[in-house]
C-alpha cells in the first residue's frame, strides 16, 4: 500500500511513459468524476439514517474489497485495450470479457445492458441538477438545456478533452466539499470520539432509536453499509476500465494502482467526510429519516448558517453530478463502439444529450424501477470475468512485482522472474 500511494497520490503531476492517450491522472480523474456523484452527499446520510452510524464501518470493509476489485478491473482492461477507428485506445468489459474470457455472449450482454442502463440514469442525474437549481429559482428546462450545451461542448471532443476537464473539476470540487466539512468537523471536534465509537460499536451491535433515527438490527447495518460501499466507487461495475484504459501507461498494474487510488478518494475521503459531518453535528439524531438525504445540508447550515451552508451543498451537488453526466455519456458511446462502431458511438453521445432534457420535462418513475435490474446485468457477467481471469491478473501483478525496472524493491526479495507464458488463459 505504502508504495500504492506513492504511485498515485505522489505521482499526480508526473508525466507517465508507454502507449496511451491521456494521461493516468486524467484517466483517474474521469473514473472518478462518475463515481463522485450526488450519493456520495446523500447516499451517506441516507445510509445512516437507515443502518445506523455502524453502516459507516461496513462501507469502510466494503471498499477494501472494492479496491482489489477496481484494481483487476483496470489491469485486464489495460491488458486487451485495443485502438479504435480514431487511433484511441480503448478498453473494458466488452474487450476483457470477449477477448480474455473467450465468451461474446457475456461481453455483449454487459455492454448492451449498460449502454441502456446508461439512458435513465443520465435523465435521473440530469433531474437532480434541475431540482437542485430550482431551489434557486431556475426553472427545470433552462437547467437542462445549459447543461445540455456544457456537456455537448466537452463530450464531442473525446476523451482528450474530457480528461482535461475532469483533471481540473475533479479535483477543485473535491477540495471544495472535503474543506468545508473539515471545517464542520473541526467545529464539531470535541464530537469525533464518540463519532467513532458509534461507529464501531453500532457494526456489531444493534442500536435502539435515538430522536429522529429509529433505530437498527445488525443485519440492517451490513446491507445498508455494504450497499453504500459498493454503489460509492462502482467496483464490480466495470465502468472505470472505460476511461482507464486511454491512460498512457508502461504496464497494466501500474495503472491498476489508479484503480485503488479511486476507492481511496471516493469511500476513503469523501464519503468518510459526509459521514463525519453528519455524526460529529447530531444531526442523525434530529433529522427524520425520511428526510435523511438533507442531513449533510443540515450539517453545513449550523456552521455556515442557512444561506451560504446551503449554498455550498447545492454547488457542490451540482458539480458532482455534472462531471457524472459528462463521463458516462462517454461511457455509453463506448458501449456502442463495442457493439457497433465508432459511428454508432457518435449517435448515441446524441441521445444522451436528449436524455438530459427528457429529465426536465418526463416522468422518470419507472425508469427508476428499471435502473437496478439494468445495473444487476452489468454487474453479474463483469464479475464472472474478473473471478474467472484472476489467475492473469495475479501473473501480471508477479511480473510487476518481480521487475526492479517496475519495482526497485525486487531484487532485495529475490522473487523469480515473471515469464510471460505463464499467464493461464480461462477455459
Amino acid at each position: 500500500m505504502p508504495f500504492i500511494l506513492k504511485q498515485t497520490f505522489g505521482q499526480i503531476f508526473s508525466k507517465q511513459e508507454g502507449e496511451g492517450t491521456i494521461s493516468p491522472f486524467q484517466a483517474a480523474t474521469s473514473a472518478l468524476a462518475s463515481s463522485i456523484g450526488a450519493s456520495n452527499i446523500v447516499g451517506v446520510p441516507v445510509a445512516i439514517a437507515m443502518g445506523g452510524p455502524g453502516a459507516v464501518l461496513w462501507m469502510w470493509l466494503t471498499s477494501i474489497i472494492g479496491q482489489a476489485t477496481k484494481f483487476s478491473e483496470v489491469v485486464l482492461g489495460i491488458r486487451y485495450r485495443e485502438k479504435n477507428q480514431d487511433g484511441e485506445f480503448v478498453g473494458g468489459p466488452a474487450y476483457y470479457l470477449r477477448k480474455g474470457l473467450k465468451s461474446p455472449f457475456l461481453a455483449v450482454m454487459c455492454s448492451f445492458a449498460f449502454m441502456i442502463e446508461i439512458v435513465p440514469s443520465i435523465s435521473t442525474q440530469s433531474l437532480s441538477i434541475c431540482q437542485t437549481a430550482e431551489t434557486i429559482g431556475i426553472p427545470k428546462l433552462a437547467t437542462g438545456i445549459v447543461v445540455t450545451i456544457l456537456v455537448a461542448l466537452i463530450v464531442f471532443g473525446g476523451i482528450t478533452r474530457i480528461g482535461k476537464v475532469t483533471e481540473k473539476l475533479v479535483p477543485f470540487m473535491a477540495l471544495i466539499f472535503t474543506g468545508c466539512s473539515l471545517i464542520v468537523i473541526g467545529v464539531n471536534i470535541v464530537n469525533v470520539p464518540h463519532a467513532l465509537v458509534l461507529i464501531f460499536q453500532g457494526a456489531v451491535t444493534p442500536m435502539s432509536a435515538v430522536g429522529g433515527f429509529t433505530g437498527s438490527a445488525i443485519a440492517q447495518t451490513m446491507r445498508w453499509g455494504i450497499a453504500r460501499g459498493l454503489y460509492s466507487n462502482e467496483a464490480g461495475m466495470g465502468s472505470a476500465p472505460y476511461a482507464h484504459s486511454a491512460a498512457i501507461t508502461d504496464h497494466p498494474v501500474r495503472q491498476g494502482f489508479w484503480g485503488v487510488f479511486e476507492v481511496i478518494v471516493v469511500t476513503g475521503i469523501v464519503c468518510t467526510m459526509t459521514a463525519l459531518v453528519v455524526l460529529t453535528s447530531g444531526v442523525w439524531t434530529q433529522v427524520k429519516s425520511e428526510d435523511a438525504a438533507s442531513m449533510a445540508s443540515v450539517a453545513f447550515q449550523s456552521v455556515f448558517g442557512e444561506t451560504l451552508g446551503g449554498g455550498i451543498v447545492s454547488i457542490c451537488m451540482l458539480l458532482f453530478v455534472l462531471s457524472t453526466v459528462i463521463v458516462i455519456v462517454f461511457y455509453c458511446e463506448k458501449q456502442a463502439e463495442a457493439l457497433f462502431n465508432s459511428t454508432v458511438g457518435k449517435v448515441m453521445r446524441v441521445v444522451c444529450l436528449a436524455a438530459i432534457i427528457y429529465g426536465t420535462i418526463g416522468d422518470l418513475s419507472l425508469l427508476f424501477s428499471i435502473l437496478d435490474i439494468l445495473l444487476a446485468c452489468v454487474v453479474f457477467p463483469n464479475m464472472i470475468g474478473v473471478i474467472g481471469m484472476n489467475k492473469e491478473v495475479k501473473a501480471l501483478k508477479n511480473e510487476f512485482f518481480s521487475d526492479p525496472q517496475f519495482y526497485p524493491a525486487a531484487k532485495a526479495r529475490r522473487v523469480p522472474a515473471f515469464k510471460p507464458q505463464e499467464i493461464h488463459q480461462p477455459k
